[in-house]
């Protein structure tokens, strides 16, 4: 799906703001390294299984229709940047809000995007580890995460990167790509039924390459919602979660005296 690129880009987005420069599928075995993810257990059918008289092209498309008229979901998981696992968690809704949290190489950041301003704050590691995949000086790093120490990065909107910033958190946008999957969702095979947190899912597979394969879990119960996607092997491997349907969405925005704006940092000043 595009919205795993629009994941891995963002740790990409948070280094190249700071630099002052605007930077230039799905369908999964589960990943036993993906964390805070419960595997798949194998389970019956609801009696009766809603899906019986339908082939698994046809639940796929019942499943995409079904997700992209979520009002509001969360996201957990590990995808692949660069070669290095992201961690995500990233609640969501319709009205491009988002509050969560992404890891990578060990270090640290909170996001939030309310009234169409981000922010961001990363620990030392998050800032290091982002600035440096982008190429910017050792002095530049060690001057912006002293500025940014206890702080929230805010961006808004028409500054470098912000747009690609509010695509992580644009909802409607993120569903919309799962469309654009068509032919991806073409010639599926259904595997065994199992749970996801405890709901029974029906499991849709297709194998890519011999070193290839996606899975997507798709509930059982209620709305046919997408639960669960991973992709074994090729250049995207991972694994997303995705709960909390239509649930209400809360964004503490932070405090002016806690934030630092992205136009200040190569003025060398926090007020």
């Amino acid at each position: 799906m595009a919205y795993r690129r629009k994941l891995r880009a963002t740790t990409v987005v948070c280094a190249a703001v700071i630099a002052g420069t605007a930077p230039a599928g799905a369908w999964a075995v589960a990943d036993s390294h993906a964390p805070d993810v419960r595997a798949a257990a194998a389970a019956p059918s609801p009696s009766p299984d809603p899906f019986e008289k339908l082939s698994a092209d046809q639940i796929a498309d019942r499943a995409v229709t079904a997700t992209q008229s979520a009002t509001s979901l969360r996201m957990t998981g590990r995808v692949m940047s660069d070669d290095q696992p992201l961690d995500i968690d990233l609640t969501l809704n319709d009205k491009s809000e988002c509050t969560g949290r992404m890891k990578i190489k060990g270090g640290t950041a909170e996001l939030r995007q309310s009234d169409k301003a981000t922010y961001m704050k990363g620990d030392e590691r998050f800032w290091r580890v982002s600035m440096t995949s982008q190429g910017v000086p050792e002095p530049q790093i060690d001057a912006t995460i002293e500025l940014l120490k206890g702080r929230w990065l805010k961006i808004t909107p028409g500054q470098a990167g912000s747009s690609d910033l509010s695509g992580v958190c644009d909802l409607k946008a993120l569903l919309d790509d799962l469309g654009d999957d068509e032919d991806e969702r073409r010639g599926l095979t259904r595997g065994p039924d199992a749970k996801v947190d405890g709901t029974p899912v029906a499991t849709l597979v297709k194998k890519k390459s011999a070193d290839e394969t996606a899975t997507v879990s798709v509930s059982q119960k209620g709305k046919p919602y997408i639960l669960k996607t991973v992709k074994k092997g090729g250049d995207e491997p991972g694994t997303v979660v995705l709960s909390d349907y239509d649930k209400p969405v809360k964004v503490v925005v932070p405090p002016a005296d806690e934030t630092v704006d992205l136009s200040k940092l190569d003025r060398g000043r926090t007020t």
